[in-house]
């Protein structure tokens, strides 16, 4: 069913207070929820405030608030204090981005935080500010490594986002056939996976997403998703998580901004961007009625689509779920 943009706000922000969050957590959490509504993503939308839900019914959030560990003038650390990651993340790209701003280059690491959202969401920022981006975020050991079928990396999301004169070039993707959310989805509204995606606790092939759940999901890309898939693991540990993070429990965040003027003019790069993406979308095509896409535009005009609309399309039932989390109680 439609809702309107307005609605879905409203209703959102009410869930998440309920929840127990600041109205300024609420808000940085359901501005990215509605970006990945709006861009098509419903997996990790308003859907997503009910697996928060659940996971705060079984650890609520830690008290303790977010506090930088070590740090130097084009570094940080940040001890998320089990926070919800979007407001983690959201703080970790802040500070990339004043000090890339102001030196030239920054990396900065998170962990303790849980649920770190769309990667894509954080490298519109850093390139909005003409800086390229390289964010990765590991996860609990939901991923089997190729040629397995336990879990031993997560899903493990990889971004990189380069600013241009036109549209950003941003590349994101998870490195499981499907992720964590998608399978969550999938069992809350009754519905089977796609073959081939998934093992269950045995090791066998299921498209039973609760039995995907207790099992682990296939790497993307076999060997060479495998191969991200632990590189982005170790990214996450160096930000500071576990080895292996629990549950929902101590994910990694790490992210890189710089100034292309530390190699080349920022203007100029931006404009060389912007030729090559021309250059790609004018190939010729394999399928003339199928276009040839730079990463990131189809996301950017679903969302314009979408925005002119003025709202989605939802699953009545998870409207219906987040509604109730939102009524007086």
């Amino acid at each position: 069913m439609f809702v309107s943009l307005e609605d879905a706000t409203e209703v959102g922000i009410t869930a998440l207070r309920g929840l127990g969050f600041s109205d300024a957590d609420a808000d940085i959490t359901i501005r990215h929820l509605l970006d990945c509504e709006l861009r098509g993503l419903s997996f990790s939308g308003l859907a997503r405030i009910l697996s928060i839900g659940e996971r705060l019914a079984v650890k609520p959030s830690g008290a303790d608030g977010i506090r930088i560990t070590r740090q130097t003038p084009l570094s940080a650390q940040l001890d998320g204090g089990d926070r919800l990651g979007y407001v983690v993340a959201q703080q970790a790209v802040e500070i990339a981005i004043d000090k890339a701003s102001a030196v030239g280059l920054a990396v900065v690491g998170a962990n303790n935080t849980w649920y770190t959202g769309m990667l894509s969401y954080y490298a519109e920022m850093i390139t909005a500010r003409g800086l390229v981006a390289v964010i990765a975020s590991n996860a609990s050991p939901w991923v089997a490594p190729f040629g397995g079928t336990e879990g031993r990396f997560g899903t493990n999301p990889f971004c990189l986002g380069f600013p241009s004169s036109s549209t950003p070039v941003i590349w994101d993707i998870g490195i499981s056939e499907i992720i964590h959310a998608q399978a969550v989805l999938a069992q809350r509204l009754g519905r089977e996976l796609p073959p081939g995606v998934a093992y269950d606790a045995s090791g066998q092939p299921t498209t039973n997403p609760a039995q995907a759940l207790s099992g682990a999901f296939t790497a993307w890309g076999g060997h060479k998703g495998s191969g991200l898939g632990v590189s982005v693991q170790l990214l996450g540990i160096l930000a500071g998580s576990p080895v292996f993070p629990k549950p929902l429990e101590d994910f990694g965040f790490f992210v890189l901004a710089l100034q292309p003027d530390l190699l080349t003019s920022g203007d100029e790069f931006a404009a060389k961007v912007s030729e090559f993406s021309d250059a790609m979308r004018t190939t010729r095509r394999v399928d003339g009625e199928v276009p040839v896409r730079m990463p990131f535009e189809r996301s950017a005009a679903r969302r314009a689509a979408q925005l002119t609309a003025g709202g989605f399309d939802v699953d009545p039932s998870v409207l219906d779920a987040v509604r109730a989390l939102a009524a007086p109680r």
